[in-house]
């Protein structure tokens, strides 16, 4: 287990008192995002699955990221993952999608530093993206966007 377990198993226990589903669309995090839901205990009450997009033509062709969004604004943008989001929950049938896309590192990715990540969180009524600059290393940076889009869902379930 993560150390902060927590979040998660909050944020399913949430879900599963509202019988609700989440699904997840991941780029920098590379299905992390998906193991640390997995981790918890009972997750498949609330949790259906994920698509890790890592490449731009995943995001495209199973997302339904328009490609235009990918033209005008590239994949590291909060258009890119919304609409990442959107496609998930979509192409999952689930109640929420939740995505992450962004620079890992060690290089920049369309002229955007290692850090710069956005985070989205897609349901029926609402949509909430979500700026992200985190620092570390490859690791701590993929762990925030995790921790980062399971607080945005956590909001948005509590309101």
């Amino acid at each position: 287990m993560w150390s902060d377990d927590a979040l998660a198993r909050r944020v399913l226990e949430q879900l599963a008192r509202r019988g609700e589903t989440v699904a997840t669309a991941e780029s920098l995090t590379g299905g992390m995002l998906s193991s640390w839901l997995t981790d918890v205990p009972g997750a498949s009450r609330s949790f259906v699955g994920g698509v890790v997009s890592y490449a731009t033509r995943v995001k495209v062709a199973v997302l339904d990221v328009p490609a235009d969004v990918v033209d005008r604004h590239g994949v590291v943008s909060e258009e890119c993952a919304i609409a990442m989001a959107r496609g998930t929950r979509a192409r999952l049938d689930a109640s929420w999608g939740v995505s992450t896309t962004g620079v890992a590192g060690p290089d920049e990715q369309e002229g955007k530093p290692a850090g710069t990540v956005w985070v989205a969180v897609a349901g029926l009524d609402a949509v909430e993206a979500r700026k992200l600059t985190l620092h570390g290393d490859r690791s701590t940076i993929r762990r925030g966007a995790c921790e980062g889009v399971l607080s945005v869902l956590e909001g948005l379930l509590v309101r």
